[in-house]
């Protein structure tokens, strides 16, 4: 295959959700991918996540800083708090203190 014709990871992340828009590792991957270029449509697939997948814990973190880098710091308490939650229900403790700290960060 041609140098060119290779698909750089954003097209194949998009092509995989595009083709399975429920595959939590893509999206997420494809927010990640996006967060420091294009945070509103880095945002769009945190959020589907967050609404479609609550139990994706790995969303939180990442959304909730997204939210704070764009001052929405609201929003980001509200997010990094359910998913201080959610993992504390997943019996995640090493993600539950990272989103409490990011969560004590914000309220400082």
């Amino acid at each position: 295959m041609a140098p060119e014709a290779e698909k750089t990871r954003r097209e194949f992340l998009e092509e995989t959700v595009r083709a399975n828009p429920d595959n939590t590792f893509a999206r997420y991957g494809l927010a990640m991918e996006l967060a420091s270029s294009e945070p509103a449509s880095a945002w769009g697939h945190f959020e589907y996540l967050l609404r479609h997948h609550p139990d994706y814990q790995a969303t939180y973190y990442q959304a909730g800083i997204l939210l704070a880098k764009q001052g929405r710091l609201d929003e980001a308490r509200k997010v990094l708090a359910e998913g201080v939650k959610v993992a504390g229900r997943q019996g995640n403790q090493h993600a539950q203190a990272e989103l409490q700290a990011a969560l004590d960060d914000l309220n400082d």
